[in-house]
């Protein structure tokens, strides 16, 4: 199944409050584990694990909201990121 059919599919059964509701979680999930990580309470697995749920999400916003609107704040946030590194 390619990601946008996922997203589609995802958005359909579930509805869109509640994929904005599971990415606010999955973010939170991956907080809890980084915290973790840092204390050596939690393994890379487990980091990667929680990575991988962020990205699906991130890429169903993306999808949600808009792919070139994304793009373009990526683009804008680079170029600032870029300056304050070269200071």
């Amino acid at each position: 199944m390619d990601l946008e059919h996922l997203y589609r599919a995802s958005l359909e059964k579930w509805g869109r409050e509640a994929q904005f509701d599971q990415a606010v979680e999955e973010c939170a999930e991956l907080i809890a584990v980084l915290k973790h990580y840092r204390r050596d309470k939690a393994d890379a697995t487990a980091v990667i694990a929680e990575l991988a749920d962020v990205t699906l999400m991130v890429g169903q916003l993306t999808w949600m909201l808009g792919e070139d609107e994304v793009r373009a704040a990526v683009a804008e946030k680079s170029l600032k990121l870029e300056s304050l590194l070269a200071r």
